[in-house]
């Protein structure tokens, strides 16, 4: 008989090596799983529970919010919240940090999570995703914890991780030892290890990008996909361009094949001043932790994500994110032509 490895015993058996993986951290894992089975179930009966569609309000990004938007945010706020393990929380659906309410137990740790990313795709039953980063609280525990423990380079994560609602629903996550994937079997209600230590090559040929926004990139990002695109056979040109529109699917896919991710500043709806639009502190720092730890680089095109220090709880920025000699050539473009 095969053994079944459970989320539950690799977070248990693993977390023993590391200084800060108390019971708390331990159980703060737990909660973020079993919170993910919960979204998981209502991703996969929306059409059937009339979730699907938008719900009429605009969240802090300024985009309309989907039904299942709100939804997830509300199971994983509740569920973090009553874990006791929690200081607080930012999430892409609130406009300020949430504070564990004083009626609760307060913890010594903060998570930063993107409830459900790609939302805007459920409609037409693309894959979806749940992104998170957990970090130490930095303020005393004698005192009200603030966004300025939210607010935190990547570098000081402790954990990160997302989950893929897809064809099967994927947990993935890191505490600083590997990337491990586990798959949920719906029939027994547990994630089972199915992609152990997980690495991303050195090198890939596929790319992901939304092509329809080329024109308002910077020259260094043109020129690097129009070599991407050359018939060069010998160094595996022209590459394949695979790009859903969901941050998390798309990763994943590269994650395990190798490539590259690419989402620039651009100057559409600001002509001369290009905006970056992924948010740092819940999509960008998370994965660039994951893909560093899978061997993999995460940049804004001149610096690592990790290093960034954040100036706001939704600040954005460029990311370029996939294996590690993809990334390292697109920031010799950038530095080549936007650099004389």
């Amino acid at each position: 008989m095969f053994e079944l490895f459970t989320l539950n015993r690799h977070i248990l058996e693993t977390q023993r090596a590391f200084p800060h993986a108390t019971g708390s951290f331990t159980g703060l894992l737990q909660y973020i799983a079993t919170a993910a089975k919960v979204v998981a179930r209502e991703v996969r009966q929306a059409n059937l529970a009339e979730h699907l569609g938008t719900s009429g309000a605009v969240n802090v990004q300024g985009e309309v919010q989907q039904k299942l938007d709100i939804l997830a945010h509300n199971v994983l706020a509740k569920l973090m919240v009553e874990s006791g393990y929690l200081a607080a929380m930012g999430s892409e659906e609130e406009d300020h940090e949430i504070i564990t309410p004083n009626d609760h137990r307060r913890g010594q740790y903060v998570v930063n999570f993107d409830p459900l990313d790609g939302s805007s795709n459920l409609d037409a039953n693309i894959p979806t995703g749940t992104i998170f980063s957990i970090l130490p609280r930095i303020s005393s525990s004698k005192e009200e914890p603030n966004v300025t423990d939210c607010m935190q380079p990547g570098r000081r994560q402790v954990a990160a991780g997302y989950i893929l609602y897809g064809s099967a629903t994927m947990f993935v996550y890191t505490t600083g030892a590997g990337v491990h994937g586990f798959t949920l079997d719906p029939t027994i209600g547990e994630f089972l290890l199915t992609h152990p230590n997980i690495k991303t090559p050195d090198y890939g040929t596929y790319y992901s990008a939304n092509l329809g926004n080329r024109l308002f990139w910077s020259e260094g990002v043109r020129r690097y996909l129009d070599d991407l695109n050359l018939d060069d056979k010998e160094h595996g040109k022209p590459f394949s361009c695979r790009y859903v529109g969901s941050l998390v699917a798309d990763f994943h896919r590269n994650l395990l094949y190798g490539g590259i991710y690419l989402y620039p500043s651009d100057s559409k709806a600001n002509p001369g001043k290009p905006k970056p639009k992924l948010r740092l502190l819940y999509e960008a720092n998370p994965l660039a932790m994951l893909v560093e730890q899978a061997g993999g680089k995460a940049s804004d095109g001149h610096r690592h994500i990790l290093d960034i220090v954040p100036q706001g709880l939704h600040q954005r920025v460029p990311l370029f994110i996939g294996s590690r000699q993809n990334v390292e050539e697109l920031e010799s473009y950038i530095n080549r032509y936007e650099r004389s």
